[in-house]
């Protein structure tokens, strides 16, 4: 089913919007809170919470990418729990994920006109611009918490080329971010 037609079945208030919800992105979002989560029921539960969260925001939202949407919701989501379950002992994947941004972002405050939806644009204008395979590795690591090996796996780079790849980039991003005028 098309996610145009999806989302119509929200505005409808159609229960057959989570079933079809389900079917056609129910494994991306398993994928994305159980890297974060390492924890099948508790990704389970999360995806759950996605959907309640898509039946509350649609209508009013009508979202322009569909899986985009779900995706930034069930990673949020998960990000919550694991902070929540997790307190002190966080999962590997998404723990050295984050440290391995914690040099790019600001670690004081930002300057008072510096939203963090304004650094997000900031983020994706400097994604837009690198090579596409660069930005895919970036993404993978970053936004969907995969580890290096399985990047690797998915574009057939050994995990050295990964690991440099993904240095580079957040070099340049650093540097992208301070011309901008965000404090690091």
């Amino acid at each position: 089913m098309e996610d145009s037609q999806i989302i119509a079945l929200y505005f409808a208030r159609d229960e057959r919007a989570i079933k079809e919800t389900d079917e056609k992105y129910g494994k991306i979002c398993f994928r994305i809170a159980n890297n974060i989560l390492d924890n099948e029921e508790d990704s389970k539960e999360c995806i759950n919470d996605t959907y309640l969260s898509v039946w509350n925001q649609i209508p009013p939202t009508h979202p322009q990418n569909f899986m985009a949407f779900l995706c930034k919701i069930v990673r949020n989501l998960s990000l919550k729990k694991m902070e929540y379950l997790y307190a002190k002992k966080r999962t590997p994947n998404a723990v050295v994920s984050l440290s391995e941004l914690e040099m790019i972002l600001a670690d004081r405050p930002l300057p008072p006109t510096m939203e963090d939806e304004e650094i997000g644009k900031l983020i994706s204008d400097f994604l837009r611009k690198e090579k596409e395979g660069v930005r895919n590795v970036f993404i993978r690591r970053y936004w969907y918490f995969d580890s290096v090996g399985d990047i690797a796996k998915r574009y057939g780079f050994s995990e050295s080329k990964v690991k440099s790849m993904l240095h580079h980039t957040r070099n340049r991003l650093r540097k992208y971010l301070e011309r901008e005028g965000v404090w690091l």
